[in-house]
């Protein structure tokens, strides 16, 4: 399969594009772009600097992928950013390479970035993720696989978002959410399970209802007994737990370390 260059586009000839690529107006492609097949470069669109993508990802018109970060310590490090399979980047989305040398932002596969996002240097995002319109996540932010993100919110750095958590649109997220939560307000507080999405995941079926069970007695402990969170958490440790309630324990575990952001508390 050969690829599709608009005559108006700009693509260096040291950069790599695979069969099936098809690049529109006025795009701009720089020497260290690699590009995977059948990817759909839409018009506009600025890739720059070390950038790596899988197959079948869709750039919309004017993101900007691969730019210089924006934090003052870069000092010209060779850094990049790499985007897996079947992502859809939408119009306006900027995503800034890693600040240190030989770092990388990375993006997984199957995501959705919506009109206007922004993903910080070093960020780190799963697979399988919604971004809504015009969030901005901050410099080493990780968010894990399938999580939800309302729209006009800002993410600050280092903050990371468990599996299956959905984020409120306009909440303010200065610490971590857990996974298979739900988490809103100014400032955030976690309100519940995400239900809808463990339901459409397959979670809550999974092992005869017990990986939901355990997870519910686990979440009723952390955040509707009173309890101090080390206290719930060691509580918990007596018992085997399912795997999604380890999950849970075990970020909210990791989360207390002194070098992360702590948890968002649960709503009184």
């Amino acid at each position: 399969m050969s690829t599709r260059l608009h005559p108006t586009a700009v693509v260096d000839p040291r950069a790599e594009l695979a069969g099936g690529v098809e690049v529109g107006p006025y795009a701009v492609i720089g020497p260290e772009v690699r590009i995977g097949p059948d990817c759909w470069i839409g018009a506009h669109v600025v890739l720059d600097g070390r950038v790596q993508m899988g197959r079948g990802n869709r750039i919309f018109p004017g993101a900007c992928i691969g730019l210089e970060p924006q934090d003052l310590k870069y000092t010209g490090d060779p850094t990049g950013v790499v985007l897996g399979d079947g992502n859809t980047i939408r119009e306006c989305v900027t995503i800034n390479r890693a600040t240190r040398d030989e770092q990388l932002t990375r993006v997984g596969s199957g995501n959705l970035l919506m009109a206007y996002s922004h993903l910080g240097h070093n960020a780190l995002l799963g697979n399988g993720i919604v971004i809504a319109n015009a969030v901005a996540v901050a410099g080493h932010v990780q968010i894990a696989d399938r999580a939800v993100i309302g729209g006009m919110l800002g993410i600050h750095q280092f903050v990371h978002i468990g599996t299956l958590a959905m984020v409120g649109g306009m909440s303010r997220i200065e610490r971590d959410v857990p996974p298979f939560t739900t988490v809103e307000g100014h400032p955030a507080r976690v309100r519940a399970l995400n239900r809808i999405g463990l339901q459409r995941s397959g979670l809550a079926d999974r092992d005869g209802g017990r990986q939901l069970e355990d997870l519910k007695r686990a979440w009723t402990l952390i955040y509707r007994r009173g309890l101090p969170l080390a206290e719930a958490l060691a509580q918990l440790r007596q018992d085997p737990l399912t795997a999604a309630a380890e999950e849970l324990v075990a970020f909210l575990e990791a989360s207390l370390a002194p070098e992360r952001r702590g948890p968002i508390p649960g709503s009184r």
